[in-house]
């Protein structure tokens, strides 16, 4: 048998119950196994195993992928729309934190001589939603997979290198825990040394794929009750 450890989070921890769990497993099990599994020993979870996203020792994992021997598994839904630098040429900063942010010291960490435009992206708590949805936000509670969201903002700021090599500095960062309204609640920036080189770009790039593919969820709790916010982004082999 294999033994594991399994994570659940956000919508899917209330629904199983439990946020962590040993399990023994048969040996060779695939993930489509395992959501089979879970959905037999949960039936309070989503019955479409397609609502459920696996990782498998911080890596998206797929249907037709073997688990390994003592896996940590990680079981969650869609992606609800420390800190680390680079070398001195290239700085790179990416943290989940409770604190509140700090947008000049971030930025200072980011900025090089050569610095001369930097783009950034905050959100923040919304405490009204007009529209057909309309209705009020007393709070939001932010949860991360820390581990897994790290590397999966590292992964965000290569994307952004490779497709904007101009770019010097990044930085992404995202609170977590109980956030009022006009709170804000991530923060993604770019520099480089002109405003022509793809920083505007980039900086819109950064928020639209922490969105899809970094593993944090929120709850948002209001008058009428409280929902756990869930994306439509399904990630693909190798994201």
């Amino acid at each position: 048998m294999n033994k594991v450890k399994l994570l659940f989070f956000a919508t899917l921890k209330q629904k199983a119950g439990t946020a962590q769990v040993d399990l023994e497993l048969p040996d060779q099990l695939k993930v489509a196994g395992l959501k089979k599994l879970l959905l037999e020993r949960y039936p309070s979870l989503p019955q479409s195993p397609s609502s459920l996203l696996v990782a498998i020792n911080k890596e998206y994992a797929f249907d037709k992928e073997e688990i390994p021997q003592g896996a940590e598994i990680a079981v969650f839904p869609p992606v609800s729309g420390g800190s680390a630098e680079g070398g001195a040429e290239f700085p790179t900063v990416f943290s989940i934190t409770e604190d509140s942010l700090d947008l000049n010291a971030i930025l200072s960490q980011i900025t090089r001589p050569s610095t001369g435009a930097a783009c950034f992206f905050s959100g923040m708590v919304r405490g009204i939603t007009s529209g057909s949805e309309a209705h009020e936000t007393e709070h939001l509670e932010y949860e991360a997979y820390v581990p897994m969201a790290e590397a999966k903002m590292q992964q965000v700021a290569d994307e952004i290198r490779s497709r904007w090599p101009e770019v010097e500095g990044i930085a992404i960062v995202q609170r977590v825990g109980k956030l009022m309204p006009g709170t804000p609640t991530v923060m993604i920036a770019c520099t480089a040394a002109h405003r022509d080189t793809g920083v505007f770009e980039a900086a819109r790039y950064g928020i639209d794929r922490l969105k899809e593919i970094v593993p944090i969820w929120k709850k948002e709790v209001g008058p009428a009750g409280e929902v756990w916010v869930e994306g439509e982004y399904i990630p693909s082999p190798g994201e």
